[in-house]
């Protein structure tokens, strides 16, 4: 009998025991049931989100295409169409011919790779000078010319301007290149780069007779590579974009640039009217070069512009 009571006992304690273990699990389930929920919904809302913004940032380039794919005659409906009705690839054949983008390609990218190429000398000496020698003023120069990154570029134009036709620079290359040479942005972003190299290997360079140039070439560019990369195609990008300048300096034909060359290429001489298919056929063709550079390139310039954020 005694058994017995015992047994009922051990049961009865045992009954709550696993109804509070159930109803632990089962509050432990719902928490985590909201949990699922809410990530779910979280996401949905970020992606609904990341689209949204997606589809404002591609609209233009997708109304571009449109637009060169379109005639004259559909491009001023009054009411916009959101797909050729037919579809005009002859658009590119007139933009290349009409516009002489032969020569506006040949220009630009001739003033392109040379003021690139001289615009990397100028940033890697500079920056290897402040980042790793000692001179009098060191500090004091270099925070001037950060104090000059503050002033906007459109007060030099005048300035530059007058300089450049008192030098009789106008309608010449060395007009669209000399006077960008120089970016001090370029020259920081570098120097903050070469600072994370260890100044243990430059000290044991110059114990082993290393000249500082041969140190440079050697060491500090190979490890400063994307940030160089990132330099490159930031300074073509400018160069190719570039617009108020060239259209100030050049006023010849064969001068221009494609950005200021495109502007009146397609505009009939004696009604005025501008075939804007054509010059949107135009804008994509030009566009292209810059969107397969960032498309191949991208993760070059986000990881030298990351790197060149962090010292140490």
């Amino acid at each position: 009998m005694s058994e017995v009571n015992s047994n009922s006992n051990i049961n009865e304690a045992v009954t709550p025991s696993k109804t509070i273990t159930t109803m632990v699990e089962r509050d432990m389930k719902k928490v985590s049931n909201a949990q699922l929920v809410k990530k779910i919904l979280s996401n949905v809302a970020i992606y609904l989100f990341l689209i949204a913004i997606a589809i404002i940032v591609l609209f233009p380039f997708y109304w571009m295409i449109i637009s060169s794919l379109k005639s004259l005659e559909e491009y001023k409906l009054s009411t916009p169409t959101l797909f050729p009705e037919k579809i005009m690839f002859v658009n590119y054949v007139k933009a290349f011919s009409q516009g002489n983008l032969g020569t506006l390609f040949i220009n630009t990218v001739y003033v392109g790779v040379v003021s690139t190429i001289f615009s990397l000398v100028i940033t890697v000496l500079s920056a290897f000078a402040f980042a790793r020698l000692e001179f009098k003023g060191k500090d004091t120069l270099f925070a001037l010319l950060l104090a000059t990154m503050m002033i906007p570029g459109e007060l030099f134009t005048i300035t530059n301007y007058s300089t450049v036709h008192k030098f009789g620079w106008m309608n010449t290359y060395t007009v669209l290149i000399v006077p960008f040479l120089v970016s001090v942005f370029y020259i920081y972003l570098l120097k903050q780069n070469f600072l994370q190299i260890p100044n243990e290997l430059y000290l044991a360079a110059k114990v082993d007779g290393t000249k500082d140039l041969k140190y440079l070439w050697k060491v500090m560019i190979p490890l400063a590579f994307p940030t160089l990369i990132s330099i490159t195609i930031l300074k073509m990008m400018g160069s190719w974009n570039s617009y108020m300048w060239p259209n100030l300096v050049t006023k010849s034909e064969n001068m221009q640039l494609v950005t200021n060359g495109l502007r009146n290429a397609f505009t009939e001489a004696t009604s005025g009217e501008t075939d804007f298919p054509v010059q949107m056929a135009a804008v994509a063709i030009v566009s292209a070069p810059l969107f397969v550079v960032f498309l191949f390139f991208r993760k070059y310039i986000m990881k030298g512009v990351s790197r060149s954020g962090i010292k140490g």
